[in-house]
């Protein structure tokens, strides 16, 4: 893959994000904050990859495939209104099936096809799955980490914005209750992902995200995460209970030994 390819790719897909706009103020709204993730998702996916001292060509497929993550998020918002998978479609696995049926890719080798296509399909999966193809492990492992990243951006800037002006699509349609389950923050001491479906209010999504964290995989990801601040920032906006309060310190030691 060379500098060109990721230039001509860059140019399909803002392209292909033109189809979506709409005078609709909402809805143009949900559309840009996607377009705009995809485009920090990619600047996440470069650092981690230069820093992480990564060949040229492994960081250009690694832009390739930040660039084409949630292309199926805009065709799924487009048809189900949503961005929850679990009421409309698998958003990955869409995008996938974009990128092939409409053959972006089509100027690259097809080992270089087929291991984007397969991340892209892969990237949203609850854990990472168990391919044997090293390539294959790292280009799933850099994405699902710069994805994570720039949520937590999207999340906190949520919050931060006035309610009227919120992309109504972030927060999943999920009640903001003053509670959460007891069921997300036992997976957070015991250190594990929680479940999408097993959230019931906007606090239990907060948490969820916050499990992410047992989920990176490079030491640059966890650099990022603590410089931005993204875990006592989604932290201001939980309840101060015992409960959180310990988590917020499991969670920061857990970061600080993936730095050392």
């Amino acid at each position: 893959m060379t500098n060109e390819d990721l230039i001509d790719l860059k140019k399909w897909f803002s392209d292909y994000c033109g189809f979506f706009y709409t005078s609709d103020k909402e809805d143009q709204r949900n559309i840009s904050l996607k377009e705009l993730h995809t485009f920090n998702v990619l600047e996440n996916i470069t650092r981690i990859a230069e820093e992480e001292q990564l060949s040229r060509n492994s960081i250009l497929l690694a832009g390739a495939t930040a660039l084409f993550h949630d292309v199926g998020r805009f065709s799924q918002y487009a048809k189900y209104k949503t961005f929850r998978d679990s009421i409309s479609v698998n958003h990955g696995k869409l995008g996938a099936e974009i990128l092939v049926e409409k053959n972006v890719l089509k100027s690259l080798p097809l080992t270089e096809q087929e291991l984007i296509v397969n991340a892209v399909k892969f990237h949203n999966a609850f854990s990472v799955p168990a391919l044997q193809e090293p390539d294959a492990l790292l280009l799933i492992k850099l994405i699902r980490d710069a994805d994570k990243l720039d949520i937590y951006r999207v999340f906190t800037e949520y919050f931060e914005t006035k309610e009227e002006d919120r992309p109504s699509a972030v927060s999943l349609g999920l009640p903001d209750l003053p509670e959460y389950s007891k069921e997300i923050i036992s997976c957070l001491f015991e250190k594990k992902l929680a479940t999408l479906s097993s959230l019931k209010s906007l606090n239990d999504f907060k948490l969820m995200q916050l499990s992410w964290i047992f989920d990176l995989n490079f030491r640059t990801s966890f650099r990022l995460l603590l410089e931005r601040d993204y875990i006592n920032k989604i932290f201001a906006t939980l309840p101060k209970t015992d409960e959180i309060v310990k988590v917020l310190h499991i969670l920061k030691d857990f970061s600080a030994t993936r730095l050392t």
